[in-house]
Formats: C-alpha cells, structure tokens, sequence
C-alpha cells in the first residue's frame, strides 16, 4: 500500500468512525444533564450588569423570573451543535493520530498538536451551529444590561436565515478568532488526558475503570478551562453579537483587535475578575460534563468493538 493509500484508509477507517460516533453519543448525554449549569455560567459571561452569585443562587432567580423550564432554554440547538462538533472534532483527532503515529507510541506534545489541528478543523465546520446556539439560548432572557437586543427566532434554520439577512454571512463566524485561540482548550484538555492514561495503564494496554476515566477526564478539563477562560468570555460575547447602538466591538466583529478590545473593556468595567465571570458555574459544569463524557466516551467505544470482534486499536492507547 502507497503512502497516499495508507493516508486515506486512516482517514475513512471504521476506528475512527467508532471514536467519533462515541464521542458525540457521550457529550449529548453529559451535556443533557448538566446543561441548568451552562445556562447559568452563559447568562453571566454575557449580561455584565448581573452580579456574580453562587451557581445555585443564579439558577434559582432565572426560574423564578422566566420559569422553571428556563435553565433549559436551548436545549435543541445546543445538542445538534454538540453533537456535530464533538463528531467533527473526535474523527479528525483519530484520524490525525493514526496517520501522524502509524502504530508509533504518542508523546503530550504530539497529542497537543493533533488535538489543536482537530480543533481548529471543528471551529471553522461548526461556529456557524453554535452563533445561532448562543442566540436561541439568549432569547427571552430578562437581561440586566439595557443595551442588548432581543432576538425573536422560530429556530434553528430560522435564526440562520435571519442573521444571513440581517448581518451578512460574515456574522455566522462571529467569534471565530476567540475559537480558534480557544482550540488550545481540547487541544491541552487532550494531551492531559491521554497522558495521564498512558500513566494509569503503565505500558500495559488494559481498559480502565469507570472510576479512573471520570477521573482524568475532570482534571484535564479544569485545567483546560481555568487556562483559557477569559478567552470562552469574549467568545461567549461576539457570538451573541445584540446591542442596540452600533459600538466599536460590533464594527469589530470577530478580529484579533475586538478579542483585545473586548478583554480591556471588561477590565475596565469589571476589574480582572470580570474576565473569570461565571467560572465557578462553568468549572462546576464542564468538569462534570467532560468527565461524563470521557467515561460514556471509552465505554461506548470499547463496547462497540469487543461486538465487532475488532482489537481497539493501538492509535487509541
């Protein structure tokens, strides 16, 4: 088999498939029960004006001012946006892995690579998904801050169709710049994984308990999500996008210089602070959601091919 042959067999290779279909299978899961909490830290990256409270003490003043099914406002579109990037970026990570190794042990640094390449392929298939997302789950939030806008969509194809009309295609990447900075996030989230299942497994290729997969699974999310936090705040911001005067940061858009922008800003206005605004909410949710998702993740992959009679393979380890 030439090299061309070998590239494209890795690329389209049933393995890969199995990682990707795992994956997205495990974050809807995760993502299902824990999303009150994505809700919460949501509302308090992007209406400022609201003060920082505990998790708990947020949740229960958004359903007592909008109802009790409030925290899962958006729900739909949040899971379809999920789903599609966690597959995209699950295959290319897999897929990238296999061809860059060939059979080869992985080190942290060649992990991080792969997982930036697979990212930043996820963020530019996918921003558009999650624009919309961050609209529909916005949408008849009681803000704090008089200057944003409220949306009116129907949905998802709606909300498309309306910010194509209203802002221009360009406006479905908004945020891009922030997500691509933000690729560092699976990209370590990643590499802390698998290294530290390398470690557990010692050399020897067994399946790790249920306990040792949520495990690992936290740590290397929290590590990745205190890292580049401020960076999910301005990203959570462009991709809302409402205010009713035109402002520099909407003239802005989505560039280098309106991430910048938008990190002084907050500065100014919160302090330092500002910029870690709903970590706590957000720790308390990811952490959990990723270490679920690893787990579902490993078990479904592993259950998927001892019924298919397939050795996992090496590029997996």
């Amino acid at each position: 088999m030439d090299s061309q042959s070998f590239y494209l067999a890795e690329v389209f290779s049933y393995e890969s498939l199995v990682h990707a279909m795992a994956g997205a299978m495990g974050s809807v899961t995760a993502m299902t029960v824990f999303f009150p909490l994505d809700t919460a830290r949501l509302r308090l990256q992007v209406d400022d004006k609201r003060k920082a409270k505990s998790t708990p003490a947020i949740l229960a003043e958004i359903i007592k001012e909008e109802g009790l099914l409030a925290p899962y406002r958006g729900w739909f579109p949040v899971i379809c946006s999920l789903c599609c990037s966690n597959f995209v970026y699950f295959y290319c990570f897999h897929s990238l892995k296999a061809m860059w190794l060939q059979g080869q042990k992985s080190t942290p640094g060649k992990d991080l690579i792969i997982g930036i390449a697979a990212g930043v392929v996820n963020v530019l298939v996918t921003t558009p998904l999650w624009v919309v997302n961050t609209r529909l789950k916005l949408q008849g939030a009681k803000f704090r801050n008089e200057d944003i806008e409220p949306t009116h969509y129907r949905g998802i194809v709606d909300a498309l169709v309306q910010i194509v009309q209203n802002e221009g295609v360009g406006a479905l990447w908004n945020g891009t710049c922030p997500s691509l900075l933000l690729v560092l996030n699976p990209g370590i989230q990643f590499m802390i994984y698998e290294t530290l299942k390398r470690h557990l497994r010692g050399g020897v290729h067994r399946e790790l308990s249920s306990l040792e997969v949520f495990a690992i699974g936290a740590i290397a999310k929290a590590v990745a999500t205190t890292v580049t936090y401020p960076l999910q705040t301005v990203q959570s911001i462009l991709r809302f996008g409402q205010h009713r005067q035109p402002t520099e940061q909407s003239k802005l858009q989505s560039s280098l210089r309106s991430v910048m922008y938008l990190i002084i800003n907050r500065v100014r206005r919160s302090g330092i602070l500002g910029l870690f605004k709903g970590l706590e909410a957000k720790l308390l949710q990811t952490v959990l959601t990723a270490a679920l998702m690893f787990l579902l993740y490993e078990k479904i992959a592993a259950a998927t091919f001892r019924v298919m009679g397939i050795k996992r393979p090496l590029t997996s380890r």
